[in-house]
């Protein structure tokens, strides 16, 4: 199989987009997934628009989902002398011609074509006006596209695509300030690159047809084209801001964990089998173009947070921990300790079950960060009577020698709720109130054994006097 190349080329719009997000796994497994390279290109051509805060936005979404590109980013700015020299070669070659018309000259055909119901589509009257007969003024150079027959995609998502030729225009290459447009500037930068596969949103499937232009113009082979459906909202219309997040660091500010990002959005609009929770081991080794679907997908909070959930449940402890840390220092939060830290470690079989975003799970370890000593909440409080503190002076001086495993805990703690024929469950509130300040936590033999001896037999005697 010959080498693949994929890219990813977003905007620099000051975020990245969960769609973009998206393209750029669809086009990491792609590569990743049979050994080629994956390719990040800034289109950073709107000079307006384009700032390096933007750039560094997109650089953290992709850091974040563990999107890792080869070599170093690309700006299509910066290549604005080879996209020129590409214009003036396709004009030497007269695949590409000047034209003079003003904007006014334009606008006014576009008028009159309107009122008499033609097709707007401009044609260039100096298509075929050879250079002697050209006046000294300012020109754009404009692409000479096929104006008969028609234009057909091979696209490994939606098959083939036909257009006629007399709907497609006579684009412009250069403008007249000698700066390259768009269109031209993808196609010099794709076949610069050495891309072979371009995979990327079918709002781009027209685009492909007119760059096909000039990729013929050139004499160049062009790349295999996947155009992918866009996401749509819960309701079916295109995402927008009122639907929630629409940018890639949002999901991590609301606490998702990157693998589960990865899982669901793989699943926005491909799937293989049934399968909705995968490894990335998986994806790479399944992730095809056939198994892209042609409608588009629907944003699910419901389908995310149990697909996170899935990956918080299986995730590694350290890089579980890890990626805590992340979490919590783009919501500012001052890192934990070194001793924290280690009590996070231990606690993490118990802490992730059933989280579906870090939030939960630093809820439930809200025992290990409390300040102690500890104030119960007003519920707890309720369960530090007299009679329950008398439970809790009993059980403290067992504890003392016991050996600190999970057994024998529970059979010293069954044992004084024997002696005072009560029930676990009994004795299990004014504990979690001592050693939690709280009614929800996870079970209190966990804690237990989280705190250790020390902390453990600290925090029941200052609940019990």
């Amino acid at each position: 199989m010959s080498h693949v190349v994929t890219r990813i080329a977003p905007s620099p719009t000051g975020y990245m987009h969960i769609g973009t997000a998206r393209t750029a796994l669809f086009n990491w497994l792609y590569a990743r997934g049979r050994g080629g390279k994956f390719l990040l290109r800034i289109e950073d051509t709107d000079r307006a628009r384009s700032t390096p805060e933007a750039s560094e936005a997109i650089l953290r979404g992709m850091a974040w989902l563990g999107l890792d590109f080869d070599g170093e980013a690309v700006s299509q700015f910066e290549q604005a002398a080879r996209h020129r020299e590409v214009a003036l070669e396709m004009l030497s070659k007269g695949a590409a011609y000047k034209c003079f018309a003003t904007q006014d000259e334009i606008s006014a055909f576009r008028a009159e074509a309107q009122a008499e119901k033609r097709s707007t589509l401009f044609h260039s009257p100096w298509r075929d006006i050879p250079a002697s007969e050209h006046p000294d003024l300012p020109f754009v150079i404009r692409l000479k596209a096929p104006r008969d027959g028609q234009t057909v995609i091979h696209d490994e998502v939606q098959g083939d695509v036909t257009f006629k030729n007399a709907d497609l225009d006579d684009m412009i290459c250069l403008r007249s300030d000698g700066t390259p447009t768009y269109m031209l500037a993808v196609v010099v930068d794709d076949y610069d690159m050495g891309v072979t596969h371009v995979i990327r949103g079918d709002d781009h499937l027209a685009n492909a047809a007119r760059q096909s232009h000039i990729y013929h113009a050139m004499g160049w082979s062009l790349p295999v084209y996947a155009h992918i459906p866009l996401i749509h909202g819960p309701d079916g219309k295109k995402l927008s801001k009122r639907h929630g997040a629409t940018g890639v660091e949002e999901y991590q500010e609301m606490g998702y964990l990157a693998a589960g990002m990865r899982n669901y959005l793989a699943r926005l609009g491909w799937s293989h089998g049934n399968d909705e929770f995968f490894t990335d081991a998986q994806a790479l080794e399944w992730f095809d173009t056939n198994g892209i679907g042609k409608s588009p997908s629907r944003l699910d909070f419901k389908k995310l947070d149990n697909i996170s959930g899935q990956h918080f449940a299986v995730a590694d402890d350290a890089a579980l921990l890890q990626e805590m840390s992340e979490y919590r220092a783009v919501q500012g939060e001052i890192p934990f300790d070194e001793t924290t830290n280690a009590m996070f470690l231990t606690a993490m079989y118990c802490l992730k079950d059933r989280a579906k975003k870090f939030g939960d799970l630093l809820d439930k370890a809200q025992f290990i960060t409390v300040n102690t000593p500890i104030i119960p909440d007003g519920k707890s409080a309720k369960n530090l009577d007299a009679v329950s503190r008398g439970i809790l002076m009993e059980l403290t001086p067992q504890l003392q020698n016991a050996t600190w495993d999970r057994e024998t805990l529970e059979a010293i703690v069954a044992g004084v709720a024997e002696a005072y024929e009560i029930g676990l469950g009994k004795i299990a509130a004014p504990l979690r109130a001592a050693l939690a300040g709280r009614t929800a936590t996870p079970s209190v033999f966990d804690m237990m054994l989280v705190l250790g001896r020390d902390e453990t037999i600290a925090r029941l005697t200052q609940a019990s006097n």
